[in-house]
C-alpha cells in the first residue's frame, strides 16, 4: 500500500512517499481502507520536529475517515463497509483524561497515524461516520471538532444566551463558530482578513473584528457585549493573545485553552481570572465518547464542516505547504 512517512535526517522535516505492507487486523481489531485525511496545526509542529523524539519514520496526521476493509475476529460492532472515523486517542473511549492515554494520539512520536491507504485500529477507537457528510468532510471531525465540542460544550457548557470570542478562522475556530451558532449563542470573530471576517458573518458570527485594523480588540470585544465581555473565549493563539482574552472575558466565563498559534513564550498574567471568578479549561482533543455525542449534535444540526482545499494524495507535501501559510478558511483535506 501507499503511505507517508517522516523523515528528519536533513535537518528539517520533509515528507517522504513510501510503499508499506498492507497491514492484516489481529483479533478486536479492524481495517480502515482510508479515503481522507486532514491536517491540523499539530501537525506542522511535528514535522518540524521530524528528527526528534521518536517522529522520524511516523506515518503522520491524526484525522481520517474511510471503509471498513477487513475485521478480526471478536469484533462484533463493525463490518465491512461500514464508514467510520478513527478517534484521535485510540484509548481514550469515556470518562475523564489520563495522561496514560498520551501515547496513543494517531500521528504522534509513538503511534502511526491516517496517511496511508489503509490502517489497523482497534474496534473501540471507530465512531460511525454521519451519514448526512462525505468522507472529506468526516475526516476533519476527529482533532478540530472534537477539541470544540469538547472544550465549548462537553466542558464549557455554552448554550442558547451566551457569548463566544472566537480567534482566526482555522478549523477549530469554525467547528466553534458553527456549534454556537446552533445553540443560539453570539458568536465575535476576531481576524485579520476581511474576506475571512465575510465569510464568518455567512456563517452566523454577529459581530466581527479586524484584528490589524484594531489591534486592541480586546477592547473592542468589551464595547461591543456593552462592557460585560464573553462567556466563553476560543482560545487558540497562546502567548501572543492570551492577555487580551483575559481582558475580554465577562465575570464567570470560561477560556477554553487549545492553542499556541503565536508560539511558545511569556506566561500572562492570570491574577483577572480569580476578580472575575472565571475559568481557564485546558483542552487536548477528547475521547471516543465525545466524538460520538458531537456527531449526534451534528446530524440533528445538519451542520456540514467547512473544508477550504482538497489535495491528492500525492499532492499531500503542497497540503502541509498551503496549512503553513496561514490563507486557508477551515480543514485542509488529502483525499486518497
Amino acid at each position: 500500500m501507499k503511505a507517508y512517512h517522516l523523515n528528519g535526517h536533513a535537518g528539517s522535516g520533509r515528507l517522504v512517499r513510501t510503499d508499506l505492507v498492507k497491514p492484516e487486523p489481529a483479533s478486536g481489531e479492524v481495517r480502515i481502507r482510508v479515503e481522507a485525511t486532514s491536517l491540523n496545526y499539530r501537525d506542522l509542529l511535528i514535522l518540524d520536529r521530524a528528527g526528534q523524539g521518536g517522529f522520524d519514520g511516523r506515518v503522520p496526521l491524526c484525522d481520517g475517515a474511510g471503509i471498513v476493509d477487513a475485521v478480526g475476529a471478536d469484533v462484533i460492532q463493525w463490518r465491512a463497509g461500514d464508514r467510520v472515523a478513527a478517534s484521535y486517542f485510540r484509548d481514550w473511549v469515556s470518562g475523564p483524561f489520563k495522561a496514560s492515554y498520551i501515547p496513543s494520539a494517531l500521528g504522534s512520536s509513538t503511534m502511526d497515524g491516517m496517511l496511508a491507504e489503509y490502517v489497523v485500529l482497534p474496534a473501540t477507537a471507530l465512531v460511525a461516520v454521519p451519514e448526512h457528510l462525505t468522507s472529506i468532510e468526516a475526516a476533519t471531525l476527529p482533532c478540530a471538532g472534537v477539541t470544540a465540542w469538547h472544550g465549548l460544550i462537553a466542558r464549557g457548557g455554552m448554550g442558547k444566551g451566551n457569548t463566544l470570542l472566537v480567534q482566526g478562522t482555522g478549523g477549530v475556530a469554525l467547528f466553534g463558530l458553527q456549534f454556537a451558532v446552533a445553540l443560539g449563542a453570539r458568536a465575535i470573530v476576531i481576524s485579520s482578513s476581511d474576506e475571512k471576517l465575510a465569510r464568518a458573518h455567512a456563517l452566523g458570527a454577529s459581530i466581527l473584528i479586524n484584528y490589524r485594523d484594531t489591534p486592541d480588540w480586546d477592547a473592542a470585544v468589551m464595547t461591543a457585549t456593552a462592557g460585560e465581555g464573553v462567556t466563553h473565549v476560543l482560545e487558540l493563539g497562546g502567548p501572543g493573545t492570551y492577555d487580551r482574552s483575559l481582558r475580554a472575558v465577562a465575570s464567570g466565563g470560561k477560556i477554553i485553552q487549545i492553542g499556541v498559534l503565536t508560539g511558545f513564550g511569556p506566561k500572562p498574567d492570570l491574577a483577572r481570572l480569580q476578580w472575575e471568578n472565571a475559568d481557564i479549561i485546558g483542552v487536548t482533543v477528547g475521547s471516543l465518547e465525545h466524538f460520538t455525542a458531537m456527531n449526534r449534535f451534528l446530524s440533528e444540526h445538519a451542520i456540514h464542516p467547512i473544508v477550504d482545499r482538497v489535495y491528492d494524495f500525492d499532492d499531500a507535501p503542497e497540503a502541509y505547504a498551503h496549512l503553513r501559510s496561514g490563507s486557508h478558511f477551515g480543514k485542509i483535506v488529502v483525499s486518497l
